[in-house]
C-alpha cells in the first residue's frame, strides 16, 4: 500500500505538471487568430483534432474508439468549458490522484480507518467532474432560455424595419447579455469568413444545448431555403417558446416538493451517520470492519443512489 500511495503520489505531481505546462504553453498566432473569430466548424476542427493527436494521441484514439471523444467534446462546449476531451480526461485521472491521496490520509491519521477505504475516494473524480460538467450544461442552457424571448423580440423588430438577418443578428448582439451574445458573435463570425447561414445556426444551436433554440433555428434554417416572411414566423416560434418556458416553470413549481423530498431522503441517511460517527465513533466503526458489513454498507450506498435516481426520472417531465 505504501508503493501504491507514492505511486499516486508522483502521477498527481506528474499530471500538475503537464497541467501547468499546457496552460503555459504558446499557441500558434495562426490557431489563436482562427479561435478568435470561431472558426470552428469547418476550418478550426480539422486543426483542433490533429492538434489533439499531437499532444495525446494514445488518448486521443482511445477516447474515439470507445465512441466517448465526441460526446465528451460536445458536452464541454454546451458547459462553456475550452477543454478538450483528453484534456478533460487527464483533469479527471489528476483529481482522482488527489482525492485518493487526501482519502488516504483522513482515513489513516484522522478517521482511523483502513487505508484502502481512503483510496476508494479516487473513484469519484469522475462522478464529481461528471457532476460540474453538467450542473455547467444547465446552466448555460437555462441562461439561454431565459434570453431567448427577447432575442426573438428585438429579431423580429429589426426585421420588421428592413434590416437582414445578419445585419439583424450583429444588432441585437450588442444588446443582449452573455451566454446569447458570445453565441450570435460567433455565428456571425462564422458567416463573415464564408460558413453557409443554417450551417453556422445550426452549430450555434448545438453549442447552446437548447431545445428552444434548436426549434427557431429549425425554423429560420426552412425559411432561408424556402423563402417567406421570416419576421411572422419568428413571431409565432416566440410565442411557442414563451408557453413552453411558462409551462416549464409551473412544472417546477408543482414539481418542487417531491425534488425536495428526494433531495432530503438522499441525504438523511449520510448526514445521520456523520452525526452516530462523531458521538460514538466505536459504534460506527463496526460498519467498516471486515466482514459482511462492509457489503453492507456498499449495498445501501448503492441503494440509495438508485433510488434517488428514480425520484429524479420520476419528476423529470418533458415539454
Amino acid at each position: 500500500m505504501p508503493l501504491l500511495f507514492s505511486i499516486l503520489i508522483a502521477l498527481t505531481v506528474l499530471l500538475g505538471f503537464v497541467a501547468v505546462w499546457r496552460i503555459m504553453s504558446a499557441q500558434d498566432p495562426v490557431d489563436e487568430r482562427l479561435k478568435e473569430y470561431g472558426v470552428a466548424a469547418e476550418l478550426a476542427a480539422p486543426k483542433a483534432a490533429e492538434g489533439e493527436k499531437e499532444r495525446w494521441p494514445t488518448l486521443a484514439r482511445l477516447l474515439n474508439s470507445l465512441a466517448l471523444g465526441p460526446k465528451l467534446s460536445r458536452m464541454l462546449t454546451q458547459a462553456g468549458l475550452s477543454l478538450s476531451a483528453a484534456e478533460f480526461v487527464l483533469v479527471v485521472l489528476a483529481l482522482g490522484g488527489v482525492l485518493a491521496a487526501v482519502g488516504w490520509w483522513l482515513g489513516g491519521t484522522v478517521l482511523k480507518l483502513p487505508g484502502e477505504l481512503g483510496l476508494l475516494l479516487g473513484i469519484v473524480a469522475a462522478p464529481l467532474a461528471l457532476t460540474y460538467v453538467r450542473l455547467r450544461q444547465g446552466k448555460r442552457r437555462q441562461a439561454f432560455t431565459a434570453q431567448l424571448p427577447r432575442m426573438l423580440t428585438m429579431l423580429v423588430g429589426a426585421l420588421r424595419v428592413g434590416y437582414g438577418l445578419a445585419q439583424a443578428m450583429d444588432t441585437i448582439r450588442t444588446e443582449l447579455p452573455s451566454p446569447m451574445s458570445e453565441e450570435l458573435g460567433r455565428a456571425l463570425r462564422d458567416i463573415n469568413l464564408g460558413l453557409p447561414v443554417p450551417k453556422a445556426l445550426e452549430e450555434m444551436a448545438d453549442r447552446s444545448g437548447s431545445d428552444d433554440l434548436g426549434l427557431v433555428v429549425t425554423a429560420m434554417t426552412v425559411q432561408h431555403e424556402l423563402g417567406g416572411n421570416l419576421a411572422q414566423t419568428l413571431e409565432i416560434i416566440g410565442d411557442t417558446v414563451r408557453d413552453r418556458i411558462r409551462i416549464k416553470q409551473e412544472i417546477k413549481v408543482f414539481t418542487s416538493q417531491q425534488t425536495m423530498t428526494g433531495i432530503l431522503l438522499a441525504a438523511l441517511p449520510v448526514g445521520l451517520g456523520a452525526v452516530l460517527y462523531m458521538i460514538n465513533p466505536e459504534y460506527m466503526g463496526r460498519l467498516f470492519e471486515p466482514g459482511i458489513t462492509r457489503v453492507l454498507l456498499v449495498a445501501a450506498i448503492v441503494m440509495e443512489t438508485a433510488g434517488f435516481l428514480v425520484m429524479r426520472k420520476i419528476v423529470a417531465i418533458e415539454v
